[in-house]
């Protein structure tokens, strides 16, 4: 009898899936899911788009580098160059990129594994891996998801080095942990300084409060990931740009000036399938495929409220340095872009799988029928929705880069080869796609002179592109203007070219 009694006593079986083992299976297995999705909906028939040329044109051995404005960081540049160096393919880029965003993803939860169970951060993975933002953007040479994946690395990090004992705890959690912090911190720099800073306030807040004994080896962590981080960014800024307040001054006024912009309905109406909302003021369409956006920040809130003792504080944080990261974006930016908040998405990602478990799972570890099925209701609804929004994006890709591809084509046919140079509308994406240099008369880029450009076309073919409804510039009156076989939006409707610089 005294022996029954003092038996332990097990948990439920659904408990114990829940709260019990640091198996990385459940992980792997949603990172898995995630590259073959985009393989099957995204990859197929993709081209560039405006920002993938610059960034992938910076690394590329088949076309010149394009203008890199003050804003930009070279952080998914450097991801890009073993496949951008090599081949000119699309293709390649795209299977190398979505390869290892899926890497990136299990990389950014191992931390977090002995802090929350398998099935919670698979849940946690899923819920940021379904997001069409996600699945659009996984196999892009864009820098927001690399970003995303640094801060959930080191958040986790964070939490487990302000856990470790000051004087205790093996190697690893006196050191290994640390430096994993500054290495989150410093990949979320590389790909967005901004990030990197908003990350550390919240990060540097959080260690304040739970990091106890430890505060001084947490705060050097987040000082030397700014360092490792943002340090290319700020020398590059002397090098480049006159200094880093000149940088900042540039980067502010290419962005429409930095200062109190309130953009929540902007992301808001953004997330109906608009990669670029700027200015948002076109007819809300899909409002359906907002409708997660506003329970966000309610669930997210359930989530910490609802999370164990045990892992309250790792969700806490997380929920924090999402905030953290969303603020700059919807209170300083006067425009709005989904792909902006994916860090903000990732953080947030795990208090809302809290809050998953809780609605599924009651307090005695036992699955709840009906509010189970509710949730996955809700769940597959938004899927849907989520791919529905995905299929009209990737489809206005593939249109937008087979004009530019038509472009280039028919650029080559008048004799517009490489070595060349493009000037004019849409001139950056355009030329990647021709193979040749782009260098502009106004804006920031503003590389070259009307008179230059002019004695240029007289050594190497050269082309200026100009938007319908406009006339050539005084400079190109007697150059030879042929009609572009596209809509008005995504190029200048006629490409003008001096007759001496072209070549067949």
């Amino acid at each position: 009898m005294t022996d029954r009694l003092s038996a332990p006593v097990r948990p439920p079986v659904a408990a114990r899936s829940w709260r019990t083992g640091v198996s990385p299976w459940p992980v792997a297995a949603v990172c898995a899911v995630f590259v073959v999705a985009q393989l099957a909906l995204t990859v197929r028939g993709s081209g560039l788009g405006w920002d993938e040329t610059v960034y992938t044109s910076q690394v590329s051995g088949h076309v010149p580098a394009a203008f890199f404005s003050a804003p930009r960081a070279r952080g998914v540049s450097f991801a890009a160059a073993p496949v951008a160096w090599l081949t000119g393919s699309t293709t390649a880029l795209r299977l190398w990129m979505g390869a290892l965003s899926g890497a990136g993803l299990f990389a950014a939860l191992w931390p977090w594994r002995p802090l929350l169970p398998p099935r919670l951060l698979a849940l946690a993975a899923a819920l940021l891996a379904s997001l069409w933002i996600s699945l659009f953007y996984g196999p892009a040479v864009m820098p927001n998801l690399g970003s995303a994946y640094g801060a959930l690395a080191a958040t986790g990090c964070l939490v487990r080095a302000a856990q470790a004992p000051a004087a205790g705890g093996g190697r690893r959690a006196r050191w290994g942990l640390p430096a994993g912090l500054a290495a989150g911190l410093a990949v979320t720099g590389l790909m967005r300084p901004p990030d990197a800073l908003w990350l550390a306030a919240a990060l540097g807040c959080a260690a304040l409060v739970v990091a106890r004994g430890r505060r001084g080896v947490v705060l050097a962590a987040l000082g030397a990931g700014l360092v490792l981080g943002c340090g290319e960014w700020v020398i590059e800024a002397y090098v480049r740009y006159g200094g880093l307040a000149e940088r900042l001054h540039q980067a502010s006024a290419i962005q429409g000036g930095l200062g109190w912009h309130v953009a929540f309905a902007d992301q808001l109406r953004s997330l109906d399938g608009r990669t670029l909302c700027r200015p948002c003021d076109g007819p809300w369409r899909h409002k359906a495929a907002s409708a997660w956006w506003l329970l966000l920040p309610f669930a997210a809130a359930a989530g910490v409220a609802a999370a164990p003792r045990a892992r309250r504080t790792a969700v806490a944080v997380a929920a924090v340095a999402g905030v953290f990261l969303a603020a700059p974006y919807l209170l300083t930016i006067g425009y709005a872009a989904p792909r902006f908040l994916l860090p903000a998405y990732a953080l947030l990602a795990i208090p809302v799988a809290e809050c998953v478990r809780r609605l599924a799972v009651g307090p005695g570890g036992r699955w709840r029928p009906v509010p189970t099925a509710l949730v996955a209701v809700a769940l597959c609804a938004h899927l849907v929705v989520q791919l529905a929004v995905l299929h009209g994006v990737t489809r206005n890709n593939r249109l937008l880069s087979r004009e530019y591809a038509a472009v280039a084509a028919r650029l080559h046919a008048h004799g517009v080869r490489p070595p060349c140079v493009l000037s004019g509308d849409n001139a950056v994406p355009v030329a990647y796609y021709a193979g040749c240099a782009s260098r502009q008369m106004a804006g920031p880029d503003q590389s070259i002179t009307a008179g230059e450009l002019s004695a240029l076309s007289r050594r190497e073919p050269a082309a200026l592109l100009i938007p319908a409804g406009q006339a050539a510039p005084g400079f190109a009156a007697g150059w030879t203007c042929v009609a572009l076989p596209l809509s008005p939006e995504p190029a200048g409707e006629r490409a003008c070219m001096p007759a001496t610089g072209a070549r067949r």
